[in-house]
């Protein structure tokens, strides 16, 4: 592949990681001297010396949870909880709700949600009709390809959701050469085409996301004609990151700072390996500085073979939200970190919660680089101090936990 979306897809990562922290202190300085949220957030941090990634582990994880606690107890006098820079009027061209609810605004740059680097890697060109079916109701996702395929130069033809017949009907009159939506709704598209003999052949390409789009999947479009690539984006933040035809993970988006951390917590863990995706949004309208998406996945090695020289990741691999009720007590992953915390003897743990309904059993599985006398009874106490439950610690060799990015795991039967 010989064309890019813009030069800043091939700038070398060494130039591409110092544009990005040269610019990171000033956009902190911006979000806490514009966002109520972040003067608070911040309060205590002097930002201009944030000029690291080693630096920015200084400021805590702002969860999806605590920007909703925000916004309901703001909500009488600022429904974005202090998070949003920019005023309701000529800045601000839409609002947006998501479940909670939650609110987010939309400025009025071009492509504000920086979706057109996606549709460009996906072989979306100027000229070309986008059948966008993302719901146009209430949340962002149908604007945020709207965007998107507009700053590549496409026309869209502004679907949504449902009318399955209808929409096969403008197909065939319209000819779009490109889809946005879910995977599971263009499947439905497509075999729905399939059996009544409607010609939707114009449709060769596709950016899907709001769902899992696993391998076999994309092989059975590929099979009806169309390829398909996955986009990944927020309603907080926009594009994070995007499928190219390598097909070797996701490429993170140029106007975000991405790091894994192990769940529960804001501590980054080693490329490879498995934890929550936090990102620093580089917007200045709306600023979320190590956002915790509550979704998994881990750093590729190396670059794309496309070219493009951004850090990728694997994908999506879960949520990180693994809260469960042990007892009728809610256990949540930053208590095991809280635990882990205390003996730095400890690499990395996993608690097992086993056993039939009723008959609740926890272990604390602990990869340590020595196992002094008492280790095991010492961790033990301070389990059940966290957690107010009693459980064991089973002590393996380091390296042997899976790297998958559980912290909790529910092995238990319920039958």
């Amino acid at each position: 592949m010989t064309d890019f979306f813009d030069a800043l897809e091939t700038r070398s990562p060494d130039q591409r990681e110092a544009a990005q922290m040269a610019a990171l202190p000033g956009q902190l300085a911006h979000a806490k001297q514009n966002s109520a949220a972040f003067a608070d957030i911040l309060r205590d941090i002097d930002v201009s010396g944030i000029q690291s990634r080693a630096a920015l582990t200084r400021i805590p994880v702002t969860r999806k949870s605590e920007l909703l606690e925000r916004q309901r107890a703001k909500r009488q006098h600022d429904v974005f909880g202090g998070f949003a820079t920019l005023m309701r009027g000529p800045a601000m061209s839409r609002v947006f709700a998501s479940p909670g609810p939650i609110y987010e605004p939309e400025g009025t740059s071009k492509d504000y949600w920086r979706a057109g680097r996606a549709l460009f890697a996906a072989g979306f060109r100027a000229g070309e009709l986008v059948h966008n079916s993302f719901s146009y109701h209430m949340t962002p996702g149908a604007f945020i390809l709207e965007s998107g395929a507009h700053a590549v130069g496409c026309t869209v033809f502004p679907a949504g959701t449902g009318q399955t017949e209808q929409q096969l009907e403008a197909m065939v009159d319209l000819k779009p050469a490109g889809y946005t939506g879910t995977p599971s709704f263009l499947r439905i598209l497509l075999e729905k085409a399939k059996e009544g003999s409607v010609d939707i052949s114009s449709l060769n390409k596709a950016s899907v996301g709001g769902e899992a789009c696993p391998p076999s999947l994309t092989a059975w479009f590929k099979e009806h004609g169309v390829d398909v690539y996955q986009t990944y984006a927020t309603a907080d933040l926009g594009l994070v990151a995007y499928e190219t035809a390598s097909r070797e993970g996701l490429v993170l988006d140029e106007g975000v700072i991405v790091e894994i951390v192990r769940p529960g917590t804001g501590t980054p863990v080693a490329d490879g390996e498995v934890g929550e995706l936090v990102v620093t949004s580089l917007n200045p309208a709306y600023p979320l500085i190590r956002f915790g998406t509550g979704d998994l996945s881990a750093i590729l090695s190396g670059t794309c073979p496309t070219g493009r020289t951004a850090p990728r990741i694997k994908g999506w691999m879960g949520r990180a939200d693994q809260t469960t009720k042990i007892k009728g007590m809610f256990v949540h992953a930053s208590q095991v970190a809280d635990i882990v915390k205390r003996f730095p003897q400890i690499l990395k743990a996993r608690l097992v919660v086993s056993g039939e309904m009723a008959n609740d059993q926890m272990c604390l599985q602990v990869e340590a680089t020595e196992v002094a006398d008492g280790l095991r009874e010492q961790i033990e106490t301070v389990m059940r101090e966290v957690t107010k439950l009693r459980g064991q610690v089973q002590v393996v060799r380091p390296g042997s936990l899976p790297n998958d990015g559980k912290v909790i795991e529910d092995a238990r039967s319920y039958r």
